[in-house]
């Protein structure tokens, strides 16, 4: 059993980097974009530092769009901008923030991560004490995965200056909304708190 495991979400091209074909993270000229990668790399820094494991959920669907079910607008908006198709730039790692070493890498299709991923069996095998999760985009991947996590049993601290969404009132939102289901930490709190 490990002390804490690190949910990294969506640490992706496609929407963090500013030629990003998804806008709804940070790819655009946000002000805070910048600030937000630096605030992950930090986090995951820490969390290899103190040896802790990191758990990199990536989006990634099928070239042809067959595994997406256009149900809501966001998915819509994938097939019509040709986005997060897998072996495409768009669904490789943003530099500085991808997997190292052993680090699990898990791939989903939806929103929340552990819908149709193996994320479970990683934890299963990791048996973390708590949960710390941090990504792209903090409304619909962090927010969906912090849920599902805590309704499996996981005490779960989000760490809010290394997530990001379109902007800053949904962001702030998404955090009020989780703030009753999980701790809120800056990256600089959630590190003094694991090395404590």
């Amino acid at each position: 059993m490990t002390a804490a495991a690190l949910i990294a979400m969506h640490y992706q091209n496609e929407n963090c980097h500013p030629d990003g074909r998804i806008k709804i993270g940070i790819a655009d000229e946000n002000t805070w974009r910048e600030a937000r990668l630096a605030n992950a790399r930090r986090l995951f820094a820490g969390f290899r530092s103190l040896g802790l494991p990191i758990v990199h959920v990536r989006l990634a669907v099928r070239p042809d769009f067959a595994d997406v079910v256009p149900n809501t607008p966001i998915f819509r908006q994938w097939i019509e901008n040709e986005a997060w198709r897998e072996g495409t730039w768009g669904v490789e790692f943003v530099d500085g923030l991808g997997p190292e070493g052993s680090e699990h890498v898990v791939t989903h299709t939806r929103n929340g991560g552990f819908h149709g991923s193996t994320l479970a069996e990683s934890l299963f095998l990791l048996k973390p004490q708590r949960l710390y999760c941090s990504g792209v985009s903090t409304a619909y991947a962090v927010e969906s995965t912090v849920r599902e996590a805590t309704d499996r049993g996981w005490e779960t601290t989000v760490v809010a200056d290394a997530c990001s969404t379109a902007t800053a009132e949904q962001h702030e939102a998404a955090l009020r909304a989780m703030s009753l289901i999980a701790d809120i930490r800056t990256t600089d709190a959630a590190l003094a708190e694991l090395s404590a």
